[in-house]
């Protein structure tokens, strides 16, 4: 293979050398979406956060977390391709990975940007029959958004309380299953309870993600706001946006009949 010049999410240039055997992902729902694509043995190192799909982590190098990679454990890896995410990781920290190896970023806000990603990442891997395979299973169940259903406070944190607003890829998962979210302002708020009290939604979802929301939670959040109805959502149908996309209509169709 000759030398490939390729444009990531960001806009960046993003050069390899060869095809890569040694690749590290910085982001949980991107290493899922390598493995899917088959490339399992050609993972070496991945974060602490990356979960999925379950025993992996047992298996690979662990450079860290999302937000603090540990430099010396990827060195030491000589990986030949780092993927990440403007959003989940730190800017400085992927700023002095890029000085010396080939990192490849994504940039979601929704489906369109979603399944950009799983093309790229299988046009950078020699993967693109089976990216496009994905892809196709992943929008014939993406075919309309739901009829509205109602408002809602999506939260994600709960000291300080913060919540989800616009240019997130959660708001568009909530608009594509008829949630109107509340939050006018963008990315992710902290709020006070008087906030919310006057936002009044129809409804407030505890994601199980960053914070692991639980029942006892519920019941807390349902007592402070009586007039809205408090749900235990999964995070990761609403946040992770590789291949895990496939299992999320379903799910919403759950959650909805829990809704209404």
């Amino acid at each position: 293979m000759v030398k490939e010049l390729y444009k990531d999410q960001m806009g960046r240039e993003v050069t390899l050398a060869k095809m890569p055997k040694r690749i590290v992902s910085l982001v949980p729902s991107q290493t899922e979406l390598l493995v899917d694509l088959g490339l399992e043995d050609q993972l070496v190192g991945l974060t602490k956060f990356c979960v999925r799909p379950k025993g992996l982590k047992e298996k690979k190098t662990i450079i860290g977390g999302t937000k603090q990679f540990k430099f010396e454990v990827i060195k030491a890896l000589e990986p030949d391709l780092i993927i990440g995410n403007k959003e989940e990781n730190y800017r400085e920290g992927i700023e002095i990975l890029e000085q010396r190896f080939p990192v490849w970023m994504s940039d979601i806000y929704n489906l369109s940007d979603a399944f950009k990603m799983i093309s790229d990442i299988g046009a950078l891997t020699g993967k693109e029959g089976e990216a496009q395979k994905l892809i196709g299973k992943i929008q014939q169940d993406w075919l309309k958004r739901v009829a509205r259903i109602g408002t809602v406070l999506y939260l994600i944190w709960q000291e300080p309380i913060i919540g989800v607003g616009k240019k997130t890829f959660i708001d568009e998962m909530l608009k594509w299953n008829g949630l109107e979210n509340v939050l006018e302002s963008e990315r992710y708020p902290s709020l006070k309870i008087e906030e919310i009290e006057d936002l009044n939604p129809d409804f407030i979802f505890l994601s199980s993600e960053p914070f692991p929301f639980k029942e006892t939670h519920l019941d807390v959040f349902q007592k402070l706001f009586p007039h809205s109805k408090v749900v235990l959502v999964d995070g990761e149908m609403f946040s992770w946006y590789g291949s895990r996309l496939q299992y999320a209509p379903a799910y919403f169709k759950s959650l909805s009949k829990r809704l209404v």
